[in-house]
């Protein structure tokens, strides 16, 4: 099996948990964004700053990676073409359920972000991408496909992790260094074993050469970051570990 495909089926069981990422967007906030009163984020605690975004109405807006029916129908309400993908079928069911219940369109793909987009050079004006890259080994490629889907001066906005959090053990009980980085399952098979039967995903870390260096490498220009926290745990309030950039195709 593909490690995107036990990523695929590890998110699936935590939407059915409850994931706090699959929790859709009430009718209620649904509603109040309609009337101009809205937040989304990239990262898990910052919202996005509203002059990042360009006037959505009939915007062709691409969230990827961002299943759940959080971001979406925010968008939705704003008046952006959306289209969602996803690799995970039970958040694109979150995306469904509240399309169906708002009344709204939306495109659906169920795609994987490490293959080539199923889409056409040019197709959107902004994408929304929250984190997810540390599911993925490979974020140049993400970086090229986001480039040639966007239209010239189109808007790339993409959630990120620094990486401290692959330091450290998952229940942060010590500031004990248990890991290296890079942190790469792939390349490790005891790491990969674990990760599996815990039931977390693989995930990975990136540089910022691969974050930032890539985003330019690919033809982006860098317009502005932010940094953000954790929920909780021994870095709330002490170290960022997240950040999010504010990126435009020339």
């Amino acid at each position: 099996m593909n490690y995107t495909d036990i990523n695929a089926k590890a998110v699936d069981s935590w939407v059915d948990d409850d994931w706090e990422w699959s929790i859709p967007t009430s009718h209620e906030d649904y509603i109040k964004a309609k009337n101009g009163d809205w937040k989304v984020v990239l990262t898990p605690l910052k919202p996005v700053p509203k002059d990042w975004f360009p006037n959505l109405e009939n915007k062709k807006l691409l969230g990827l990676a961002c299943g759940g029916g959080q971001q979406m129908p925010i968008f939705k309400a704003l008046g952006a073409a959306c289209t969602v993908l996803d690799y995970s079928a039970k958040q694109l069911e979150k995306e469904k359920l509240v399309a169906e219940r708002e009344n709204y369109s939306i495109n659906i793909v169920r795609a994987d972000m490490t293959k080539t987009f199923p889409f056409a050079d040019n197709s959107f004006d902004i994408i929304f991408h929250p984190v997810s890259n540390i599911f993925i080994e490979d974020v140049y490629h993400v970086w090229n496909e986001c480039f040639r889907v966007l239209k010239s001066g189109g808007v790339l906005l993409a959630g990120l992790d620094n990486g401290i959090n692959f330091l450290f053990d998952d229940d942060e009980v010590s500031i004990e260094i248990v890991n290296k980085l890079p942190f790469n399952p792939l390349k490790n098979d005891e790491l990969l074993k674990k990760l599996e039967a815990d039931n977390t995903g693989i995930q990975f870390s990136h540089t910022l050469e691969e974050q930032i260096g890539g985003q330019l490498k690919a033809g982006f220009v860098l317009k502005d970051l932010y940094e953000d926290y954790n929920h909780g745990g021994l870095f709330k309030d002490y170290i960022p570990t997240f950040f999010a950039t504010r990126s435009v195709r020339p």
